[in-house]
């Protein structure tokens, strides 16, 4: 018998930064789910269509592409057109504009945020699609 908790689910962490998708893939790896990791915009794309998440956390403010621009890709592609976004970024969400909900996205996080409080915006989006 081990300790380690039954996997929930398949996170996608988009995130330019290392060390904050080091410290989500740490933190969702041990609260039970399967994370996979992308520090570039572009082949995160290419990795949600391979790895096939449950959730996508997503980045907002990115080179090359930002995370609105991934997001609407996304969107465009029959095998990741449903997969729930939760927007990670730095802005305000009155900067935002809405955009993150025209691009489709179903959720916005602002950083900094708590481990614990992305777990449990994860754990809602999880348990809504399990109904």
């Amino acid at each position: 018998m081990t300790d380690q908790p039954a996997v929930k689910g398949k996170v996608l962490v988009i995130d330019d930064e290392p060390e904050i998708t080091d410290i989500i893939e740490a933190y969702m790896t041990n609260a039970g789910y399967t994370v996979m990791v992308e520090n570039s915009s572009v082949m995160g794309i290419e990795r949600a269509k391979t790895f096939k998440p449950d959730v996508i956390l997503l980045d907002i403010m990115m080179p090359y592409m930002d995370g609105y621009e991934v997001c609407e890709e996304m969107r465009k592609h029959e095998i990741t057109r449903n997969i729930p976004v939760l927007f990670l970024t730095g802005k305000d969400p009155g900067d935002d504009g809405g955009k993150s909900w025209e691009v489709g996205g179903n959720m916005f996080i602002k950083k900094p945020f708590s481990c614990e409080r992305l777990l449990d915006m994860v754990n809602v989006v999880m348990n809504a699609m399990a109904k």
